[in-house]
């Protein structure tokens, strides 16, 4: 086209625009195919849409929810700049939603609204907290489709939709998990390629009833961290998070509580005895999914994954002993033992050293975990420099009788026992299993 003209001009051929890999990264290439016959390029460009069509996890339609205050507040921004020229260049109708509030997209248009608004696929533009209210809306979704009663004890349905991971959040664990790198070039053309990836996922219970799915759960150190900074907000994120971290270090202390696992099913042992106040019950009782096993003392942290968790911080992952499909869960107990040691454990995730590997950390590969807390005794979350707590044997309660749980980067009260069940392969994202992130490591300052 001469300058200045946006219609017409001279037919030079036909581009085609490649999905090529470099290491875990995916980029577009142009291919150009010189041809200034109309009709042969008419002829190309037919029979070229004809073989692409023909992929059939290739999505033709999106709807796309973005959470506008993100991290940084840049997700919008992301998705306009990286991800919406891609899906215009490979022809995918987005429909695109900026939530308003917590909870919009799941309350709002996941489980509200009718099925036909989803189009093919489900994209969310945000963390890792935005992540898992679109992947729940999604699998409450299928449950509400299939008439499953989910205050009730059900066996649920795998999702009918896949959801794609733009990430834009501060940890982005879940994308980094399923592309192994936090990047919205390579989210996003793992969508336009099809790449399916099976999930397990979390399903968390109380009392009977089902409180929400997830990808993880940590409880005591990662559940009070996420509490104080959650009473922070007014605090930019950065800051907020470093401060919950020291303050909670600080104040380290243990929770007494009974934990209880049914190991999967060909998994080897992997229990570490810890010599650190654990009492264990030598007891254990069969149920219709195994046997479950019981060990009652006092705990730092204890966390529950369906998927390795892979970050910046973490390139390995939170949890590198399980996979994105193996049908189990890890759970990770570290028990109660001196503030410097624990430091040494939460520094180890940086590296490639075994960060399990102290005396006072079991390790299991399970299926199905419950956690009751024994509220005897109580100290105070924000302990003053004046006041007296014994940190070392002194188990906490919250002031409302509830507990938090920090599941996904949410805050969960849950006032009693919570049971974990892993759901094989419920959900599919766009992506694919990955043993490691490409990440430059991420050191915490403040530790």
């Amino acid at each position: 086209r001469s300058a200045g003209q946006q219609t017409g001009g001279t037919l030079l051929g036909i581009t085609l625009f490649q999905c090529k890999k470099k290491g875990l990264k995916l980029k577009e290439h142009a291919i150009h195919l010189n041809n200034l016959s109309e009709d042969h390029c008419e002829i190309w460009f037919k029979s070229l849409k004809e073989i692409l069509s023909g992929f059939k996890n290739r999505p033709k339609s999106l709807k796309v929810f973005v959470n506008p205050i993100s991290h940084k507040k840049e997700a919008y921004q992301i998705y306009l700049d990286e991800v919406a020229p891609l899906f215009k260049l490979a022809d995918i109708e987005a429909d695109v939603t900026i939530t308003r509030r917590k909870g919009h997209a799941l309350l709002g248009h996941m489980t509200h609204c009718p099925s036909v608004c989803f189009l093919s696929s489900v994209v969310c533009v945000g963390g890792d907290g935005f992540v898992a209210e679109v992947a729940h809306g999604l699998l409450l979704r299928a449950q509400m489709d299939a008439g499953r009663d989910t205050d009730s004890i059900f066996t649920p349905v795998q999702a009918a939709l896949p959801l794609g991971i733009i990430p834009a959040g501060s940890t982005n664990v879940g994308a980094c998990s399923v592309h192994g790198i936090r990047r919205g070039m390579t989210a996003a053309l793992h969508i336009i390629m099809g790449h399916h990836q099976p999930v397990d996922v979390c399903s968390f219970s109380s009392m009977g009833r089902l409180l929400r799915f997830g990808f993880s759960a940590m409880f005591g150190f990662g559940g009070r961290t996420l509490a104080l900074a959650e009473r922070h907000r007014w605090m930019p994120p950065s800051q907020r998070r470093e401060f919950a971290l020291i303050k909670t270090l600080a104040n380290l202390k243990p929770e007494d509580c009974e934990l209880s696992f049914i190991t999967s099913h060909g998994a080897e042992d992997q229990i570490k005895h810890s010599s650190a106040r654990v009492l264990y019950t030598i007891h254990s009782v069969i149920g219709e999914h195994g046997s479950w096993q019981t060990r009652q003392g006092l705990y730092l942290n204890i966390s529950i994954m369906a998927i390795p968790c892979l970050c910046s911080t973490a390139p390995r992952g939170l949890a590198p002993n399980t996979r994105l499909n193996n049908g189990s869960m890890a759970l990770i107990a570290v028990g109660n033992t001196s503030r410097s040691e624990f430091i040494k454990h939460l520094k180890r995730y940086n590296s490639t050293t075994n960060q399990f590997g102290f005396s006072f950390i079991e390790t299991q590969t399970v299926k199905a975990v419950k956690l009751r807390p024994h509220s005897q005794g109580s100290c105070a979350d924000d302990v003053s420099e004046n006041e007296e707590c014994n940190t070392k044997t002194m188990p906490i309660i919250s002031s409302e009788g509830t507990y938090p749980w920090n599941i996904d980067g949410d805050l969960l009260e849950v006032p009693s026992e919570l049971l974990i069940r892993v759901r094989p392969q419920l959900l599919t994202l766009f992506g694919a299993d990955m043993e490691e992130a490409e990440e430059a490591p991420v050191k915490c300052s403040c530790i």
